[in-house]
């Protein structure tokens, strides 16, 4: 009975191992941005604070997005979660609430099946309740 309960450990271990072996990162895998910083310079309260990254995928295999979150709650992303196949492209796309008045920093992490993950992207500017020419 002890070596059927051993043989089932040990079995069990193994095929744990395998399956974990083959959720890491593919090592050929490349997720290539265009830029990882964008920068709206002075921009005015209200206006539109959407901006987008644009990705490639450098690989041979698929490329999964898993997770893309940003630093704070005035930051929201939205990207391609259908996998983007060697060769494609893709996008995340940020939108920054310019309700605040205030220069900002925020960043945007993307998590994916390539080796360079976690990619971090960087939205800055400042929001101005004047307009460039100086009234309001």
């Amino acid at each position: 009975m002890k070596k059927i309960v051993v043989f089932l450990l040990v079995l069990n271990a193994l095929t744990i191992r395998s399956y974990a072996q083959q959720q890491v990162a593919d090592t050929t895998l490349v997720m290539q941005f265009a830029s990882l910083v964008h920068d709206y310079g002075t921009i005015v309260k209200g206006s539109d604070g959407t901006c987008e990254f644009k990705f490639s995928n450098a690989g041979k295999t698929p490329l999964l997005i898993q997770n893309v979150s940003a630093s704070c709650g005035c930051t929201v992303p939205e990207w391609t979660r259908e996998p983007v196949q060697p060769g494609k492209s893709g996008s995340i796309k940020v939108k920054y609430n310019t309700a605040i008045i205030a220069g900002f920093a925020k960043t945007i992490t993307v998590v994916s099946n390539a080796k360079n993950s976690p990619v971090i992207l960087t939205i800055k500017g400042v929001v101005t309740d004047t307009v460039a020419n100086g009234s309001k």
